[in-house]
């Protein structure tokens, strides 16, 4: 039987480069770096000191603000990124400010959608950690003052879930609502059930991605303990992946939502069109908890299978958003698969990572990634890695250094990473 087509019909992001898709875009096509020295907590009791922070976000542009005190930081990325991809999918009318309607944001999700039953509205997102900056006021009460004092919107900060809960609630989604917790593959992997729900028919339009906002001391310093964050404490140099001098990866923040939907619901409303989630592949490394295997197992079988699911050759990708960490174990690793699974090809495609730009935003950067290579798709133009100084002989195939290439480009895959060992790939194309 025929797949469905799915197609990408709205995008939204909140992130360290921009807090909309323009700028954000802008800032990845003049290669600029989003990551800057950690403003959100004092850094003296840590080596850490960089991160990608979101900068000049109002919340209340969004959601009225009594409404978002409820809400934990990824929460509010969340629905700030999805209200964008909602009125970009043309599923709602964003009017002008006016006196009486200074945030006309606020208004989208008031009024059902057009055009779309509710019931067939999914909202799923990959969600790594969840709202964690409310642990330590939490467990500071709970210490000094007793667990009767907690707040009673504690729980419903914290969970992962309250994510695409959020979403639904503002967008009044009634399809499923389902959370992905797959570490720093979870976007991806979100986008990826997305893609099955629709073409199984059990949704119209999944709004799809992730969220995440952990940059605070608790997490910054287990990953700390871990040896897995770069102390550069030049926030321009200090993100460097294939860089023999690479030392880490930097902790960032925000959301990336997609609105994907059957191409044939998409076309008999008129929709624009970003183009197609062709395919999708997930692999288990059945190795370590939270070290890739250095045979690169997971990814190779999750990139074969995202090939096999587009219906396309190896040879027909032409450019791979990596993973690309900028740690010492993923990059040649993620090297070797690109050369197991395209053979020689893989020294004729591209392969850059835009973390060198925005930093790793854990479960929210495989939905951004993949919107990366909607817009790179568009515009054909090819991403840069910068920072990219010194070559290393293990990551050894083109990744774009440093300036971004103008060139045709219709098939783009993108890779994530987590803990745990899971490995997703997305294969996207021009519609």
């Amino acid at each position: 039987m025929d797949k469905k087509k799915v197609v990408v019909t709205g995008l939204g992001c909140i992130t360290p480069l921009g807090n909309d898709v323009d700028t954000f875009w802008k800032g990845i096509r003049e290669g600029r770096c989003g990551i800057n020295t950690i403003t959100r907590f004092d850094t003296s009791r840590l080596n850490v000191k960089v991160a990608g922070e979101v900068k000049d976000f109002n919340v209340g542009d969004y959601i009225d603000p009594k409404e978002a005190k409820r809400l934990a930081l990824f929460a509010q990325y969340a629905v700030a990124a999805a209200k964008q991809a909602w009125v970009d999918a043309g599923y709602a009318e964003l009017p002008a400010a006016t006196e009486e309607c200074p945030n006309p944001w606020q208004t989208v999700g008031k009024e059902p959608a057009k055009g779309v039953d509710p019931a067939r509205v999914g909202c799923i997102l990959g969600v790594g950690i969840g709202g964690k900056e409310v642990d330590a006021p939490t467990y500071k009460t709970l210490f000094e003052k007793g667990p009767r004092r907690i707040g009673p919107m504690t729980i419903p900060m914290l969970i992962a879930n309250e994510g695409p809960g959020n979403v639904s609630i503002y967008l009044k989604a009634k399809g499923p609502v389902l959370t992905v917790s797959t570490a720093c593959s979870a976007s991806t992997d979100a986008i990826g059930v997305a893609l099955d729900m629709i073409r199984n028919g059990r949704a119209d339009v999944v709004i799809a991605g992730g969220a995440e906002s952990t940059i605070e001391e608790y997490c910054v310093g287990g990953f700390q303990a871990m040896h897995a964050l770069s102390t550069t404490e030049d926030p321009l140099k200090a993100c460097r992946p294939f860089d023999k001098e690479r030392n880490g990866f930097i902790m960032s923040e925000g959301a990336a939502i997609l609105v994907l939907e059957s191409e044939e619901h998409a076309k008999a409303r008129g929709a624009k069109i970003y183009g197609e989630v062709a395919g999708y592949g997930a692999g288990g490394d059945a190795h370590h908890v939270c070290a890739p295997d250095p045979e690169a197992s997971g990814i190779i079988l999750a990139e074969k299978m995202a090939i096999a699911d587009a219906g396309i050759k190896p040879e027909d990708v032409q450019y791979i958003n990596a993973h690309g960490t900028s740690t010492g174990l993923n990059d040649p690793m993620e090297t070797k698969a690109a050369k197991a699974v395209f053979g020689e090809h893989a020294y004729k495609l591209k392969m850059s990572s835009t973390k060198s730009m925005t930093g790793h935003l854990l479960g929210a950067t495989g939905a951004l990634e993949a919107l990366v290579c909607l817009k790179a798709i568009n515009d054909n133009f090819y991403p840069p890695t910068i920072n990219y100084n010194t070559p290393d002989p293990e990551c050894d195939l083109d990744m774009v250094p440093n300036k971004g290439v103008e060139a045709p480009l219709d098939i783009a895959m993108t890779n994530t990473l987590g803990f745990g060992g899971h490995n997703s790939s997305l294969i996207l194309r021009r519609a």
